[in-house]
């Protein structure tokens, strides 16, 4: 047998190698089918076709003596060496972002101010009555929201009509929507998001805090939580006013926020890709009232678990919220904020709607984490370019209430709301970590978190495979238009 030379060598590892590459690559290619993303399908099977013709040119090459040592030898080793610079250069771990991993304080550049739930846009919507003193008195002190919300009244509230971008066809998935939204009701009166002691008595379990967070964490993942953590409740993120009034309890409007608890469960209800891909159309906003809906029934479920272990439990979620739920969920390390405005998180980024648990049950708060989205933001830019209301800023972040961060223009935002009859959910479904969590992406995403060099390059190979302006999705069957 003629023993094999050093050209022979260096040739069998590059074209393990290029093997490696065409397969992962076509991989990808089969996700993107799946993913119904054929432009990025194909172009992932012409650079395997491109890898397979330069693998064959170097196989004929060196078999017509072109490749002759030493000559053949330094070129394979610079074009070696180049790869594995650039390798090494996109894996490894690269300095962490310090104020990101101060949770969401480390947005903080002056003085913060508790934000009062009467400002939000849905309260002012469906809490502030025409004609009553408490009208009378909120726009007394706030006149420049007064013509709008008295326009989006007009036009039927938050969502206008219900479904209108898709007219005449929309009946269904408005049912749908209907439907889901039904659910949040049965859980929003006291006794369900602040359920009474029931079972413990005097034998209440005295478990340490590491059982303890070991077994509501597991229990909230069984009920259905896609990523969930603790953090210590901030009082800075609790509501200072109530401001949204279900159930006819109209003297809690205006009433002192309090929140006693030490400790914050926030969790996150992931929301379907498939249905996310069609916004800003029906299927989408049928999936956000799912989300709602499951993000109620867990979180009452978790809030009434902790009761009957002897301990007291708020549930928060659609039909009572204590706390502002993004920087909560920062502070337990569910993801960072992105800049639109929107919880991003490594497992599922933003398709995800995030509730939470209040409690004083003992536990072990998580720290806040750096998975990229600052820097990553920063230069992508793509939901700002896609916003069809133009309400994110492209620019740089602005001061806001005592933070330095990007504002989502709220209420741009929602009077597109009212317009389509959805809640749009564009800036979701374009942004390039709400793909599904197939291998390539999630190989993607774990050097995105490592690596801003990563961050850089993927980000401009997502324009190149799903375009500058990615169009929505058909829904599924059942869900179609």
């Amino acid at each position: 047998m003629e023993s094999w030379t050093v050209m022979d060598v260096l040739l069998i590892l590059q074209a393990v190698l290029v093997f490696g590459v065409i397969v992962f690559t076509l991989g990808f290619a089969a996700a993107s089918l799946k993913e119904r993303e054929p432009r990025a399908a194909w172009l992932a099977v012409v650079i395997c076709l491109v890898l397979v013709a330069v693998e064959a040119g170097i196989y004929f090459l060196y078999h017509a003596g072109f490749f002759i040592a030493p000559a053949g030898i330094f070129i394979f080793l610079v074009a070696g060496g180049a790869t594995g610079v650039g390798i090494f250069f996109l894996v490894r771990r690269t300095d962490p972002n310090p104020g990101v991993l101060k949770g969401f304080e480390g947005y903080i550049t002056g003085d913060v101010k508790r934000f009062d739930e009467r400002e939000q846009a849905f309260a002012r919507d469906r809490a502030i009555r025409p004609g009553t003193d408490d009208y009378r008195v909120f726009y007394q002190a706030h006149p420049h929201l007064e013509q709008v919300d008295a326009k989006r009244r007009d036009a039927g509230g938050i969502l206008g009509t219900p479904g209108a971008i898709d007219r005449p066809r929309e009946i269904p998935n408005v049912s749908a929507m209907l439907a889901a939204f039904s659910i949040p009701p049965h859980f929003g009166r006291p006794e369900s998001y602040h359920p009474d002691i029931q079972t413990a008595g005097n034998h209440r379990p005295d478990p340490s805090p590491e059982e303890a967070t070991a077994r509501v964490k597991g229990f909230a993942r069984h009920l259905g939580a896609g990523t969930v953590g603790v953090t210590r409740t901030n009082p800075l993120w609790v509501y200072s006013r109530r401001g949204e009034i279900f159930y006819d309890r109209w003297e809690q409007w205006g009433k002192e926020i309090t929140v006693k608890h030490p400790y914050t469960i926030v969790f996150a209800v992931e929301m379907e890709w498939e249905m996310v891909a069609t916004a800003p159309h029906t299927p989408s906003v049928v999936e956000s009232a799912l989300s709602y809906s499951r993000g109620a029934w867990i979180s009452t479920q978790l809030a009434a678990y902790i009761a009957n272990l002897g301990y007291s439990a708020t549930a928060n979620h659609s039909r009572h919220y204590d706390l502002l739920m993004v920087p909560a969920a920062v502070d337990a390390g569910l993801g960072e904020m992105g800049r639109f405005g929107y919880l991003i998180t490594r497992q599922l980024g933003p398709r995800v709607r995030i509730f939470a648990v209040t409690t004083d049950l003992p536990l072990v708060a998580d720290h806040p984490v750096d998975i990229g989205v600052e820097d990553f933001c920063s230069v992508c830019k793509k939901c700002a370019r896609c916003c069809p209301s133009m309400s994110i800023p492209e620019g740089d972040k602005n001061e806001v209430n005592g933070t330095t961060r990007w504002k989502l223009n709220a209420e741009t935002c929602f009077a597109y709301w009212a317009k389509v009859g959805t809640d749009c959910n564009v800036c979701m479904r374009v942004c390039p970590w709400s793909h599904p969590r197939t291998f390539p992406h999630r190989v993607v995403i774990s050097l995105i978190v490592r690596n801003k060099w990563a961050r850089r390059l993927f980000f401009y190979m997502d324009e190149i495979f799903y375009g500058k302006k990615p169009r929505p999705k058909a829904a599924p069957k059942w869900a179609g238009l």
